[in-house]
């Protein structure tokens, strides 16, 4: 949570003026809101000397007509003061909402374009804190704070020059409680600032919490878990509550420290100008309109020692933000990449190709084989031979180190990733499925027709199934496919592949997880969707590789041993170990 202690300044330059880059495309409506606020600084001074008018000019010298109007006329600044501060306020909230949508496209676009090595180092729950907890903060200082505090400063300004122009001596005065509300609002501030970054931290842990403990909650009530996790919530949801409360005491007393103070300032002009009054070197006028105007004076320093705290708190969530924004891709499209002449064939070829995840800590070490168009490839091998990472590096999920990895002769690297990788489809052991409908879920947005989707369900058997269904294809799928079975959700990423018709096919232990007769099922959809096509077939039970052209054995990050199912058997060697070892343990597994 280090990320989330960190603060930072109350202002930083460097981080406002990129701030003030989402501000450019509603600069329009932000110069209106800063007009209207000029105008109403402008009338927070007028009000007071229109009392002072009254009481001098109209009500000591019993002019009704003149008091009338002057009422009248404070009638009508009050109508257009209103009208004035509804305009800026729907202005700024509305320009804070269209940036905060602004802000979390890029942030959402951005993490499109982040590989798999990213989501392995960062929780999703600090990522979802960036998205909407940081964002929201940002919107809160545009629409209450970085065009408002102008607002804040012109009105101190202009009331302050109304009251030195009034009288000076009594502008002194009502300033002399300054320098014990500079006292409070720098408390107030240390003790805001504390509070705060208390909350953020225990916000972004309900967040990892939550995210950890809902994902996982199965393992959860399995392992009777259920009052350890709400022990541990409770725990961290203390921790917001007591930030919070700590919050609320600090504004708690600050606002009426003001008030205190405000309503001393107001004392002083009393006494001191009331003295003034009886020795008739000011006026009754003068007086009521520096209590009006001590009124108004103390307001803005109040609201703006809270905008002390929105824009410190912006500037951490936007320092956050960025740092995430700045985050470059591992992988980028070339500028001018080559495109492969006409259809992808499937032709696939590793020319020495090294990998590490980590520094030198080598998963593949200078592996090299062929794999022709419409082929059919089988990789085999012990849990960590590089397998799956072989298949990893063909979608260009990472960027290997040394060699080549070329398809229909192009090196993948110099290729339009997009291009790349529409090329593939890949059925992996744990499928993904998002909410929506079961339709949604093989279409996943691309403009395939409901035909299509339907023959693609028919010919990898999920048509009997979709059939036991009221809705059909538009059977509703939740989060992850938690209603379907293994075997469904497997038959609907093999619809999914077959739908978007690749050229390219990729089945990582697509039959690890499921049981005998779904296995026969899923074995005639592979049939189906491997034919015509170059398939890369990764598994452990050998039954389901033995037909494939061409099996590759690997160990350790090699390549040791090529050739078909009976070729390999032959050579009794590491092939030949693997093979009997499974039926060994097909034995154990059967044995009475």
């Amino acid at each position: 949570m280090q990320d989330e202690e960190v603060l930072g300044k109350a202002y930083d330059s460097r981080l406002m003026r990129r701030l003030i880059t989402y501000l450019r495309p509603y600069r329009k409506f932000v110069a209106f809101a800063f007009v209207l606020i000029l105008f109403d600084s402008a009338l927070e001074a007028l009000f007071p000397l229109l009392t002072k008018v009254a009481i001098d000019n109209n009500i000591r010298q019993a002019d009704v007509r003149g008091l009338t109007m002057v009422a009248l006329g404070y009638l009508a600044f009050l109508a257009v003061k209103f009208l004035s501060e509804s305009l800026q306020t729907y202005t700024l909230s509305n320009t804070g909402q269209k940036i905060m949508y602004d802000m979390r496209m890029e942030v959402f676009r951005h993490l499109h374009t982040l590989p798999p090595s990213f989501y392995d180092k960062n929780p999703v729950g600090r990522l979802i804190t960036r998205v909407i907890t940081d964002v929201d903060v940002l919107n809160e200082l545009f629409s209450a704070g970085i065009v408002s505090i102008f607002g804040d400063i012109f009105t101190l300004l202009g009331i302050l020059i109304a009251m030195m122009l009034l009288n000076w001596k009594l502008g002194l005065v009502t300033l002399a409680v300054l320098p014990l509300i500079g006292l409070a609002t720098a408390v107030f501030r240390s003790k805001a600032r504390d509070s705060y970054r208390r909350v953020r931290i225990a916000i972004a842990k309900i967040n990892a919490h939550l995210q950890e403990h809902l994902t996982g909650m199965s393992v959860v009530q399995l392992y009777n878990r259920e009052e350890k996790s709400l022990l541990k919530f409770d725990s961290i949801n203390r921790e917001h509550l007591d930030a919070n409360k700590d919050s609320i005491m600090a504004y708690s007393w600050f606002y009426p420290v003001v008030e205190i103070l405000s309503s001393v300032a107001i004392a002083l002009i009393i006494w001191y100008g009331g003295g003034e009054v009886i020795q008739g070197s000011a006026t009754l006028g003068a007086l009521v309109a520096f209590i009006q105007y001590s009124q108004r004076f103390f307001r803005p320093i109040a609201d703006m020692s809270e905008k002390y705290n929105i824009l410190q708190s912006a500037m951490a969530s936007s320092e956050r933000l960025f740092r995430l924004l700045d985050t470059k891709p591992a992988l980028e499209n070339p500028r001018h990449p080559i495109r492969v002449q006409g259809r992808v064939r499937g032709g696939i070829e590793f020319r020495n190709v090294w990998f590490a995840y980590n520094d030198e800590d080598w998963v593949l070490r200078d592996v090299s084989f062929q794999v022709k168009p419409g082929e059919s490839v089988a990789i085999v091998g012990h849990t960590g031979a590089g397998k799956t990472t072989t298949t990893s590096l063909l979608t260009r999920f990472y960027d290997i180190q040394k060699g080549t990895i070329l398809l229909d002769g192009v090196d993948i690297s110099k290729m339009d990733l997009a291009e790349l990788r529409s090329a593939f489809a890949v059925v992996l052991q744990d499928v993904f499925l998002f909410s929506g409908t079961i339709e949604s879920n093989i279409k996943l947005g691309s403009p395939i027709t409901r035909d299509r989707v339907r023959t693609a369900s028919e010919d990898v058997n999920l048509a009997s199934f979709l059939r036991t269904l009221p809705l059909g294809l538009d059977h509703p799928v939740n989060e992850r496919g938690t209603t379907l079975s293994v075997g469904q959700r497997q038959l609907l990423a093999f619809a999914r592949a077959l739908a978007h018709d690749p050229q390219i096919l990729i089945l990582d232990e697509a039959t690890s997880s499921v049981d005998t007769e779904t296995e026969r099922q899923i074995r005639q959809a592979i049939d189906r969707l491997m034919e015509g096509r170059t398939s890369i077939v990764i598994a452990h039970r050998l039954s389901t590789i033995q037909k494939c052209d061409k099996i590759i054995v690997m160990h350790k990050g090699r390549v040791r041993e090529s050739g078909t199912h009976q070729e390999l058997l032959a050579k009794h060697a590491l092939y030949y170990k693997l093979y009997q070892l499974q039926y060994k343990d097909q034995e154990i597994v059967t044995a009475p």
